[in-house]
């Protein structure tokens, strides 16, 4: 056993409310079942627990069931009529409660809940927090205690323990995020709500530093742990301990120590729950060398694992946390460095935002959107534009995701000190709950910081003095890491890594201005790193041409596929030529809710996502992954374009993004010649051909050849010489979905006699009658009632349990209509 050095610090209570710190248990119960809900505000909590008899006043209003995690603007924040819902929630449960511990404390944790909550046991208030995004604990062990020993208990509850939580949203300019901010301030329980059992004493905090000399030959770990002991922090038990065993990548045991906690502490503080913080209980406990430690990076993620196991009055508690090693520069005026290697940081951002759930994504629906980011080749994410679930940063540090993590102070101006006092606190919380994490290297304070709007005076000094105060205590809590913001010139200076606002080819300028708009700020800061770059596409719509030259595409523009793909292929070409540059992440990965953008392709989306808001790849997908991704591709340019256009024999540009060093592509069985991939041979790296096809039908095939063997991609296109004239009928049809009771809905806007109009950009709207429902309200290309047209076609996805009619409207065209039957 080696030697250790040993300080401890416990944390007493004198009042029961949150904890602003999760649990470090590996005995978590997902509260996922056996909720109700309802999106109003209730008189009290009286009206919330009292007993109902069917058929009295008391049964209603009527609670719907529900399981967590639970958003209440699932639907309503893309409903393209009305403004979402901002307010007040509730929801209520029964628990059993069967503590294994004798004298053992009963805790509620939250992994995130928007944007106030309030938590009552039966009608007792025992917690409250003001923040959407950071997790907290209420420690319900007296109220229950107290709710157990009434007839209430026994008789109505059946010896169960109900919970009640009140979620708000509403709009307030004393609380960040702003509602000017460019996505949905969700409400409701849309993080997991835990139940966690713990001892009397119980583990609060495990915090890890790692260490590794510039070399990487030699490694050290400072372990800080903190306990909750809310009784009586003077008088332990003589034969409390904890137990520290770490192992390494492969699960080999390489340290374990025993420490025996001393049973008075002259270091005890005493304070007032509700401004608990971590800071107050952590203290340094030991110190371990390692040799030679596996590095964690983007390629190779080497994770160790701490093991903690608290012994008391002979019970124990049981927690695991993990660790990596590795190193990070951002040079000066230069690049990016990790581990002693230059590597560009190749990134994107995300919101915690999934069609027909909002913000209440499941790990699963997590883990499948953070693989689809890896498999496109990506090493880095900025999580913007708040604190994410923990299994995010997991997820990033099993990955090999490098992260920029940021509070959401964003936009509006800068309020009271209520609201800076949120504002410090959600930084602090952020910082000591996700430290451990070695994917995390930026710390942002804020966004768009820039923007005024919610207030009458908008101050710029003082934003910053309170960005400096911020950041002089991110690095009071973090020392190893670089704090960061982004668009807030005359903050620049303050931070440590500054990404200014730059949109070529589709806020300003254009796709080519890319490099020397980039080049002109980077030397106006010491580390600059390129946050937000790309542009809206409306999945579906294409467009002939070659775009060159187009200046400030979000208003001039068509919003096509075919305009995106190319502007990010023009800066990931250039990226590969900038030496200097850290490296940049484009916004952004999916889709996601707003409520900025009524006036949207899709009303209330913004659509500058690779993937739609269900994670269906649109054609920008593969652009990146061409660029970023090591595992042979392919993907050939117009799976989302069913019919071109133009006249006879004239020749049309065909798109082929691969990773692979050569290509070639075949048009109705022909070959056009095979072409070697040049990254700076625009567009497509030199995978492009002119090429004619034939009236009707077409196919269009490119193959490649790798040391595994042949990959291709091949679509079917139709070639319409027939020209159109002004938009004058709906033509409407229908398609089974396998055999299921679903069932998609089409729209194709014709010309008076008949020919289709292929660049029709007509806001359609869709309604269906009789036996089934419409999938609406998504936020994606086959969800959404209310759409424009691609290339003069939409569609919707329904439901039809029996016979329905389907319309659609179209403004100055007469509507259509289609009687759909059910499958047998």
């Amino acid at each position: 056993m080696r030697r250790y050095s040993f300080l401890f610090i416990i944390m007493a209570c004198s009042c029961l409310m949150q904890l602003q710190a999760v649990v470090p248990s590996t005995t978590k119960i997902r509260l996922n079942n056996n909720w109700e809900f309802i999106r109003q505000e209730m008189a009290n909590i009286w009206e919330v627990m009292r007993p109902v008899k069917a058929g009295q006043p008391e049964s209603v209003p009527l609670w719907n069931h529900v399981t967590l995690p639970h958003c209440f603007n699932a639907e309503d924040a893309l409903d393209p009529d009305l403004n979402y819902y901002q307010g007040a929630g509730w929801y209520r449960t029964n628990v059993q409660i069967n503590n294994p511990y004798k004298g053992g404390r009963i805790l509620l944790e939250f992994e995130g809940a928007g944007q106030h909550t309030d938590v009552y046991v039966y009608t007792t208030k025992v917690a409250s927090h003001t923040g959407g995004y950071d997790g907290w604990v209420a420690d319900i062990t007296d109220a229950v205690k107290s709710f157990t020993g009434t007839d209430t208990y026994k008789t109505q509850f059946k010896e169960k323990v109900p919970i009640a939580v009140r979620c708000d949203n509403s709009r307030n300019t004393e609380r960040i995020p702003s509602s000017m901010s460019d996505f949905t301030v969700y409400g409701g329980l849309y993080r997991y709500v835990n139940l966690i059992y713990v001892p009397s004493i119980s583990l609060q905090g495990i915090k890890i530093t790692p260490y590794i000399d510039e070399k990487g030959k030699n490694g050290k770990v400072d372990l800080k742990i903190s306990l909750y002991n809310p009784q009586d922090a003077k008088a332990l038990p003589v034969n409390t301990s904890l137990k520290i065993a770490v192992k390494d990548p492969s699960g080999r045991e390489i340290y374990q120590g025993v420490v025996n906690v001393p049973q008075e502490s002259t270091n005890t503080e005493k304070t007032d729950i509700s401004s608990f913080s971590m800071k107050n209980t952590i203290s340094k406990l030991i110190s371990f060398s390692i040799r030679k430690p596996q590095l964690w990076d983007t390629e190779n993620p080497q994770l160790y694992t701490c093991e903690v196991t608290l012994q008391t009055d002979g019970e124990s508690m049981h927690a695991i946390e993990r660790f990596g090693f590795r190193t990070f520069e951002f040079k000066d005026k230069g690049p990016f460095f990790l581990n002693g290697k230059r590597l560009l940081l190749r990134g994107t951002h995300r919101h915690e935002d999934q069609a027909g759930v909002g913000a209440a994504e499941t790990e699963e629906m997590m883990i499948k959107e953070m693989r689809m980011i890896k498999e496109m080749g990506a090493n880095f994410i900025r999580l913007g534009h708040y604190q994410q679930s923990d299994i995010i940063l997991n997820l990033c540090d099993e990955l090999g995701l490098l992260v920029w993590e940021e509070t959401p102070w964003c936009r509006g101006g800068l309020g009271g000190e209520t609201y800076k006092a949120q504002a410090r606190r959600m930084l602090t919380n952020m910082v000591e709950q996700h430290f451990n994490h070695p994917s995390v290297i930026l710390w942002g304070l804020g966004n768009e910081n820039d923007w005024p709007g919610d207030f009458p005076t908008f101050d710029k000094d003082s934003i910053r003095s309170f960005m400096s105060e911020l950041n002089t205590l991110a690095h009071q809590l973090d020392g190893s890491r670089k704090t960061c913001i982004r668009r807030c010139d005359f903050c620049s200076d303050i931070v440590d890594v500054y990404s200014p606002t730059i949109w070529a080819g589709w806020y300003s300028k254009s796709y080519q201005d890319y490099k020397d708009m980039s080049m002109n700020a980077m030397q106006s800061v010491n580390h600059f790193f390129h946050a937000e770059w790309g542009g809206d596409s409306h999945p579906g719509r294409n467009m002939e041409g070659d775009f060159a030259g187009m200046n400030n595409a979000a208003k001039n523009g068509d919003w096509s596929e075919s305009y995106i793909i190319r502007l990010f292929d023009w800066h990931l070409k250039e990226q590969e030529n900038m030496p200097w540059l850290t490296g940049s992440a484009f916004w952004t990965f999916k889709d996601f809710a707003t409520p900025l953008r009524p006036e949207n392709p899709i009303p209330y989306v913004n659509q500058k996502g690779v993937v739609e808001r269900d994670l269906t790849p649109k054609e920008s997908y593969y652009v990146f992954q061409s660029y970023w991704s090591k595992k042979p591709m392919i993907h050939l340019y117009g799976h989302s374009w069913p019919v071109r256009w133009g006249k006879t024999n004239e020749p049309k540009e065909y798109l082929v993004y691969s990773n692979c060093p050569e290509v070639e592509l075949f048009v109705n069985g022909k070959s056009q010649g095979k072409r070697k991939r040049n990254s700076q041979d625009f567009p497509a790296a030199g995978l492009h051909w002119n090429v004619s096809l034939k009236e009707g039908m077409n196919e269009i095939e490119a193959i490649s050849t790798t040391i595994n063997g042949k990959i291709s991609d091949k679509i079917t296109q139709e070639y319409q010489t027939a020209k159109w004239g002004k938009e004058a009928q709906i033509e409407m049809s229908y398609t089974p979905i396998g055999k299921s009771d679903t069932v998609l809905i089409r729209v194709q806007i014709k010309d008076e006699k008949g020919i289709r109009c292929l660049d029709s950009q007509k806001e359609i709207e869709f309604q269906l009658l009789g036996e089934g429902k419409l999938i609406q309200n998504m936020g994606t290309s086959t969800g959404s009632r209310k759409i424009q047209a691609s290339n003069g076609r939409a569609s919707i996805k329904a439901i039809v349990k029996g016979y329905c009619v389907a319309s659609a409207k179209v403004q100055g065209i007469p509507a259509g209509f289609i009687s759909i039957s059910p499958q047998k």
